[in-house]
């Protein structure tokens, strides 16, 4: 049976879209976060809100957790799932291997199946309904998982078993990491050679080399809009590490470019650049 009532848990950057494009696509949503004026700003959307987690999920079939790391979501999830009485849990954050683990084993004594569900993204796909859900569970919860996904999303990938959604979630972040961290040195390096960076940008865009998010993001840096945040830095630093700690867990290593990738966003997070976009480690590099 498809869902219909959802439970959103954390209403954030990302958390606070989704939840929009569920109560517009017509299912009845209750919110939580915690700090609740940020929750607060959906009851115009039609949103329920709700003073706790368990509040939340009291009654909801499915719940969703998008919050800003592993702890976090443990947190929230304890309380959360004493409430839920079997009802399907979609866990949408980045947690890491280590955290996802975790998780499931919380869902499987609480009895709640887990859907373990990363999504691919930042602010304006989530505003627009067009995120990527790498989506991993039990295959008797993708009937039910379908309307809230289509809510959220362009496009759900089934992967395998819970954990698999994480791994590629892993991948795809030291991919995308590992390209702004490149964009930013190159910025960096065309204005200690006196190349304009504008006219690197000009040479990338539509070639080979190039991509639209190279042009999205070295625009925000060369137009110095990085307080316009559609990922932010520090979010991105805890990503990083998960990469490392994933690679670690896996593969006993530390892949060297990942290892230097996450050296320069923690030197941009001690700038204090956290709360700035993620392309901000542009600072860091040009330092």
């Amino acid at each position: 049976m498809a869902a219909r009532v959802v439970a959103v848990l954390g209403t954030g950057i990302m958390g606070g879209p989704m939840a929009r494009k569920l109560a517009r696509a017509g299912l009845e949503v209750r919110a939580w976060n915690r700090t609740r004026e940020k929750a607060d700003a959906l009851a115009d959307d039609g949103v329920n809100v709700a003073g706790s987690p368990a509040e939340a999920v009291r009654g909801a079939d499915s719940l969703i957790t998008m919050l800003a790391d592993g702890e976090a979501v443990k947190a929230v999830a304890r309380e959360a799932l004493e409430a839920a009485d079997g009802a399907l849990w979609l866990q949408t954050s980045t947690v890491g291997l280590t955290a996802t683990d975790e998780l499931a084993q919380l869902a499987a004594g609480a009895g709640v199946p887990f859907v373990d569900s990363p999504v691919l993204g930042t602010k304006a796909p989530a505003e627009a309904g067009e995120l990527v859900v790498l989506a991993s569970g039990p295959d008797d919860a993708r009937e039910q998982s379908r309307s809230v996904f289509e809510a959220i999303g362009k496009k759900t990938l089934w992967l395998g078993e819970a954990g698999a959604g994480t791994r590629m979630k892993l991948v795809l972040n030291s991919w995308l990491l590992a390209l702004t961290a490149a964009l930013a040195e190159s910025i960096a390096l065309a204005r200690s050679l006196g190349v304009d960076p504008a006219a690197f940008l000009a040479v990338i865009d539509g070639a080979p080399m190039g991509s639209p998010y190279a042009q999205t993001k070295g625009k925000a840096i060369l137009e110095a809009r990085l307080g316009q945040v559609s990922f932010p830095l520090k979010l991105a630093a805890k990503d990083a590490a998960l990469v490392l700690d994933a690679a670690a867990r896996e593969a006993g290593t530390e892949p060297e470019l990942a290892r230097a990738v996450r050296a320069l966003f923690a030197r941009a997070l001690e700038q204090g650049h956290g709360g700035e976009d993620m392309a901000a480690v542009y600072h860091a590099a040009a330092q």
